[in-house]
Order: structure tokens, then C-alpha cells, then sequence
């Protein structure tokens, strides 16, 4: 058996294992990175990139402000009693120093955003600003390693180049100068012919890309090794103490010592059916994950062997899904359900939930909901916007819809055949659209309260009065697809403490043992309070993470 000692060991190349071997090489330690599959990145490179940052220095350069107390206000009137004061306020406390750290000594950057928190309604909430977008980069700062980078979800591309959140905002909801932003992204992406030589993918990298990419960088300049096609085979404890692990490199056995600790950021288990079945509420299915399919749980499995307890298992990051035939993951319906005419029906064919709330809101109800759901919407929807896997009609008519596609929507000149198609009830989804046509006009959903705050009115659509998420389903024909409920991650995982450091099964640490991202049990409880409360705590806690392995205080 080949070995090797290092002072840290980071499992997993997400942006918080990165964050976690950036600041331990800076803290003066010896790093190794490894990734299980052919590619760095995670989850976080097909994600949004967007980090949930309280108190961020970047909200003054729009005149904002923010307060720990109304930050953990905030955070204990959505979690509740499901995580501990104390890790709430580490969380508020370090997240702040993280980002500036990591602005002020790497390439990592990001700019503030007027995306409000996801439940306005608690006190202490923002109606934007907390949430952090990466800014974009050149894939030409990675070199050849950009393509040993994951590529963005599928969801994320559109005509083969991404955009940031800021940008996707005003295309979604037809803003004011969208399609000037469309225009020279397209010019842009169409007249990079030395790159579409080799590649589809933009040189331009925005959301979970931009992030990874600075991440990247920053690990490379700092000479850290990254081993790729290594995953964890099992953890080496002695005397209940964490002292490295064993790995497979190149289908070799690799005896890794790691003298200050083993920083455990390797994923969520939601592509495990196994540990979804034994876990998660029923119905679930690991076709419903929008995540890549390596992430199975087996951090938490070796956390679990060597006395790590396992928390909020039941829990995941929810979001309504559509899975076409021909994807290799789901597509998560982020921002549509906002949109004006776009309805989630039972299969009663009524409606019953606010189809703009959060999506880790609207999938909890979902899941909550055995029977199959569906999304409704009608012709002026459907030229209009992008709603799942249709782009608009002037982009992708219906004359151009593949095998794929005609498999999933469904399509019908009356309410009654496509409620026919559907197998909903046809009077039931007659009186939805009648009620719907009712509330546009008042511009009041008296049933759900759909666009009544801020965070229902972010992707609602500007023009459309007097509610910007409310319109009539009227012009024929008639569109549906099922919506299930899928996630971007599960959440539950090794329970921590205020130093993402392991905890056991009777609340004591785990000498040399460190969880962050989703293989830790989740800070943020069994609720998602804004965008970004994935990586946001996952950077956080893997810098807190190496600063305490290493010895040194935050």
C-alpha cells in the first residue's frame, strides 16, 4: 500500500472543500484535495454559485446595511429550535470574515444582489442584498484545466452560454433592455470561434462555474494538489481520534495521513436510492435530483463508521422537478412558477399551493403531496417565457419538439382534453381557471396569496398588471407538464459543532474530524432562507474548519 502525509486532507473539490484547502495551505498547512469522479467542481459548479453572506461588506456599495441581531432574528424565526443558537451566531459571526478573506487573499469575487431573502415575512428578514452572485471569469485563467472542470446543469445554458443571476432576472421577467443582454451574449458566444473549436461551453463563466473557476485558481496558484478519480474508501482512527484515510487513486490503495485533520465536503447522498429510501419522506426517487450522480453518501457512511451521528437526515434541498427522457438529472422550476399564467395543479386539477414561493418551499409541498402534480399554462405563457424545459416559442416552437419533450407535455385546444390528458378532473381544473382569470384581474390570489411579497414579485414579470405573478390561462392551446419533488441536495449529514468539527453519538468531538457543505448536517435546519444558504455555510464552515484544524483563530 502506497502513503503519503499531509497536514490536511480535504474529500470533495466544491467551493467549500476549495475554501477549506485554500485557507489551511494559508494557515501554513500541507493540503491535499481529492475528488472522486473525473472532474472538479460537485455539485457547486452545475449550481447558481449564489452564497447567503448577512452583514457582507459588499451590501454598502449599494447603501445597505445589516445587523447580526436582525441576521440571527432572521435565521432562529425560520430554523426554530432545529440548530442551535450557538451555531447560528457562529455562522452569522464567520461568514462575513470568510468572504473578505477569501476577496482580500484569492481570486474569488462576488457582487451583492437585490434578491430578497426567501421568507420577507419572518422579522429580520432583507428584501435583498445578503445574497452574493460570482463574478464572471475567463475560462482561459484555468488553461486545460477548464476542461477537467463540470460543466453547468444543462438548465443553465442557454443557446451554450451562461449567464449570472442579475442577467437571467431581467431575461425571465422581459425587463427593460433583456433583449439588448440577450443580443451580445449571443454576439459574444457566436464570434469566439477559437473556442467553439473546442468546445460548446462559453468562455465566458458565470454562477457555479465563475465560482469553481476562481476557486480552481486560486488552489492552482497556490500549488495544491488536486487528485482526481480518488474517492474515499474508509476513515483511520485511533484511539477516537480521526488520523487520515484510505483512498483509491488510479485504482491504487493510498495510506493518507493526515496529521491536523480530514475535512469531509464531499456531498449529499440523494443519489444513493438506498440511503433516500431509509431516509427521506416517501415518495422519493433519485431521478427526481437535479444534482450530479456521484454524490451517494459515502463521506457519510465512512463519518458513520468511525462514531460520526448523523442529523437531519429527513432533510433535503426541495425544488419542483421535470425530468426529460433523454437528461441524465431533473430540472428544477427555480423561477417560472413566479411568472404570470404558470399554475401548479393536484390532481383534482385545483390548485393548492403558492406557486412563487421559494422553491425549496413549493417542493416541500410537493413532497408532501403523494399523488402527482402538474404545471399548467397556456399560449401566451408559452410564447412568452421559458417554463421548464421549453424555451419560448420564438426560440423553440412546437413544430420542433423532440421524442423527448413530446413525451413529458402535454398539449390541448380545450381545458376539458387536456385535463383528459392530464387524468385530472376536468370541472375541478375548469374552476381553477376560472378562479385564476378572476384573481389577475383583482390582482389578489385569495386562495395563496401568490405575488404578496417581495420575494414572489422578484421573478414576476414587471409588465403584467396589477399582480406581476397572476394572469389569466385563456389563449388556447393549452400546455402541462408533471412536476415532481426533486431536490439540489440532500442536507442532512455529520452533526457538527460551532467548528465544524465531527460530533459523536453521545455530543463530543471527533479529534481530527471535519464536516461543511452536505455531507455536514445543515445550518440552516430544515428550511432554505435565502439563495445561497447551500454554499453560503458550506464556504463558511470549511474555512472555519481548516483555521481550527490548523490551529489558528478566526
Amino acid at each position: 500500500m502506497n502513503s503519503i502525509d499531509v497536514d490536511i486532507l480535504v474529500v470533495g473539490s466544491g467551493a467549500g472543500a476549495l475554501t477549506a484547502a485554500i485557507t489551511a495551505h494559508d494557515a501554513g498547512g500541507n493540503v491535499l484535495v481529492i475528488e472522486k469522479s473525473d472532474m472538479y467542481g460537485g455539485t457547486s459548479a452545475t449550481s447558481g454559485g449564489g452564497i447567503w453572506i448577512p452583514c457582507n461588506h459588499l451590501m454598502a456599495e449599494h447603501g445597505e446595511t445589516d445587523t447580526p441581531e436582525a441576521a440571527i432574528e432572521y435565521l432562529k424565526a425560520c430554523i426554530g429550535d432545529a440548530v442551535s443558537e450557538e451555531r447560528l451566531k457562529a455562522y452569522v459571526e464567520n461568514a462575513p470574515k470568510m468572504l473578505k478573506d477569501m476577496e482580500d487573499k484569492s481570486d474569488i469575487r462576488f457582487v451583492s444582489t437585490p434578491y430578497a431573502d426567501y421568507l420577507t415575512e419572518k422579522p429580520g428578514s432583507k428584501d435583498g442584498w445578503r445574497t452574493l452572485d460570482p463574478v464572471p471569469m475567463s475560462a482561459t485563467k484555468l488553461g486545460k484545466e477548464f476542461f477537467n472542470m463540470r460543466p453547468p446543469h444543462p438548465q443553465t445554458i442557454f443557446g451554450g452560454f451562461t449567464i449570472t443571476v442579475n442577467e437571467a432576472k431581467k431575461i425571465i421577467t422581459r425587463a427593460k433592455g433583456w433583449k439588448w443582454i440577450m443580443a451580445k451574449l449571443m454576439i459574444s458566444y457566436r464570434l469566439d470561434i477559437p473556442m467553439r473549436m473546442k468546445s460548446k461551453r462559453h468562455r465566458r463563466l458565470c454562477l457555479g462555474n465563475a465560482l469553481v473557476g476562481r476557486c480552481l485558481t486560486s488552489v492552482f496558484k497556490r500549488k495544491i494538489p488536486i487528485w482526481r478519480n480518488a474517492p474515499l474508501q474508509s476513515l483511520i482512527e485511533s484511539d477516537g481520534t480521526v488520523t487520515g484515510a484510505i483512498v483509491k487513486k488510479d485504482n491504487e490503495v493510498v495510506h493518507v495521513t493526515a496529521k491536523k485533520g480530514v475535512i469531509l465536503a464531499a456531498g449529499g447522498f440523494e443519489h444513493n436510492a438506498e440511503m433516500r429510501t431509509k431516509h427521506l419522506p416517501g415518495p422519493t426517487d433519485t431521478k427526481w435530483s437535479a444534482t450530479p450522480g456521484q454524490n451517494t453518501g459515502d463521506a457519510h457512511k465512512a463519518a458513520q463508521e468511525v462514531g460520526a451521528n448523523l442529523t437531519l437526515m429527513d432533510a433535503a434541498w426541495w425544488g419542483p422537478s421535470v425530468r426529460l427522457p433523454r437528461d441524465d438529472r431533473s430540472r428544477v422550476l427555480f423561477a417560472e412558477r413566479a411568472l404570470p399564467g404558470i399554475y401548479i395543479v393536484n390532481e383534482k386539477g385545483e390548485r393548492y399551493l403558492n406557486e412563487a414561493a421559494s422553491y425549496d418551499e413549493v417542493g416541500r409541498q410537493l413532497q408532501a403531496h403523494p399523488k402527482t402534480s402538474w404545471v399548467i399554462f397556456d399560449r401566451r405563457a408559452r410564447e412568452k417565457y421559458g417554463i421548464g424545459p421549453l424555451y419560448p416559442t420564438a426560440v423553440h416552437p412546437d413544430s420542433k419538439w423532440n421524442s423527448s419533450i413530446k413525451a413529458v407535455v402535454k398539449k390541448s385546444d380545450t381545458i376539458e382534453g387536456l385535463a383528459q390528458q392530464m387524468g385530472v378532473d376536468a370541472k375541478g381544473l375548469q374552476a381553477t381557471v376560472d378562479k385564476v382569470a378572476k384573481y389577475s384581474e383583482s390582482g389578489v390570489d385569495e386562495d395563496f396569496g401568490s405575488g404578496s411579497t417581495a420575494y414572489d414579485r422578484y421573478y414576476g414579470d414587471p409588465t403584467i398588471t396589477p399582480n406581476p405573478c397572476l394572469a389569466p390561462l385563456a389563449k388556447a392551446p393549452f400546455y402541462a407538464f408533471p412536476v415532481y419533488p426533486g431536490d439540489i441536495g440532500t442536507k442532512g449529514g455529520v452533526d457538527v459543532d460551532v467548528n465544524a468539527q465531527a460530533l459523536n453519538v453521545r455530543g463530543k468531538p471527533i479529534g481530527g474530524l471535519y464536516a461543511t457543505g452536505n455531507t455536514a448536517s445543515s445550518v440552516m435546519g430544515r428550511t432554505y432562507p435565502g439563495a445561497g444558504s447551500t454554499l453560503g455555510p458550506a464556504m463558511t464552515f470549511g474555512y472555519v474548519a481548516a483555521k481550527h484544524a490548523m490551529g489558528v483563530n478566526s
